[in-house]
């Protein structure tokens, strides 16, 4: 007799399944670890490292012992979690602040609400942000990027966005500090400091558009977040650029180009809808700058996703997709 199945999402009916889809994220993140390494050398290398092999192993642990199910950790999401938790967090971050991390990612945000598909948060922004907030010292300390074979002008240094915020809270002007941030090409490439993740926006940008090409995500996030970002700091920028940054600063630096690409996406923690995915998008991008510009931190993207994370049900509730066999209008 055959059985009705409910399981919970992602529910993707198409050729690919989860698994395929997982690892095919965990090829695109490639670029980034590449470019991570490269300015960051080893120590990017092993924290990358450590964060994957921990929020393996508190799976396959919390599934087998106490949720008493068949691990499944060969399906790629941990790797995943593992691997953009290392992304948000600078390449000092002490390894056991980094395990912890991890382990507040799987066991809390991810395996407390029954595993792959019901989690209601992004597992590795829910650990960056418990990590941000109880170690915010070590999370804040951002050593200088170096190519292999070079040594640093200073072993650390502040962030572009965080130049700006701190220089604009004590009444500089944007063009003043805009000499002492990267260029816009450093942006771009990833001569720049900051976490793992988020030094190269041509590494992200790459990695985004082979999943584009792959159809593991729309362009409907992404977009509608980088775009709403771009328009409302150009209108800021417009009305005043002695106390606002433009937007194609707002768009290279930080986490915006990780977040819009790779978190924001999570099939499981974002609308199901294209019409809800865009209104996820735009309270993504609003938000962010919302945090940037008048919130207390200098880098608004993570708490932007989890905000909208929570609001995902009502999206999905709001834009229903059309029952077979009905009338779209």
């Amino acid at each position: 007799m055959d059985k009705l199945v409910i399981s919970g999402s992602p529910h993707v009916h198409a050729e690919q399944d989860v698994k395929s889809i997982m690892w095919g994220v965990v090829i695109a993140l490639i670029p980034a670890l590449l470019v991570s390494v490269y300015y960051f050398g080893i120590p990017a290398l092993v924290l990358t490292s450590v964060a994957v092999l921990s929020c393996l192993v508190f799976e396959f642990l919390i599934q087998k012992f106490l949720l008493k199910q068949e691990p499944t950790i060969t399906d790629g999401s941990a790797v995943i979690t593992g691997i953009l938790l290392a992304f948000n967090v600078p390449s000092s971050l002490p390894l056991w602040q980094l395990i912890i991390g991890s382990l507040v990612a799987i066991g809390i945000a991810k395996m407390a609400y029954g595993g792959l598909g019901k989690n209601p948060f992004n597992p590795a922004l829910v650990g960056r942000v418990f990590l941000l907030i109880s170690f915010p010292v070590d999370m804040t300390t951002w050593p200088t990027p170096a190519p292999l074979g070079t040594v640093p002008d200073a072993i650390t240094g502040p962030t572009a966005l965080g130049v700006l915020k701190e220089g604009l809270m004590k009444g500089d002007t944007v063009t003043h500090l805009m000499k002492n941030v990267p260029t816009y090409q450093d942006l771009f490439i990833g001569s720049i400091g900051g976490s793992l993740g988020e030094i190269s926006a041509l590494a992200l940008i790459l990695g985004g558009l082979y999943m584009l090409v792959r159809r593991i995500i729309t362009w409907h996030i992404p977009v509608s977040f980088i775009a709403t970002v771009f328009v409302f700091t150009a209108i800021l920028w417009q009305a005043n650029p002695e106390k606002y940054a433009d937007p194609v600063f707002h768009l290279l630096a930080g986490g915006l180009m990780l977040g819009a690409i790779f978190m924001a996406t999570d099939m499981v923690t974002s609308p199901m809808t294209y019409k809800g995915m865009l209104v996820f998008g735009i309270g993504c991008g609003l938000l962010t700058v919302l945090i940037r510009v008048w919130g207390a931190y200098p880098e608004g993207v993570s708490f932007a996703i989890l905000i909208m994370n929570a609001i995902t049900p009502l999206l999905n509730n709001w834009f229903k997709p059309a029952q077979f066999g009905e009338e779209v209008k």
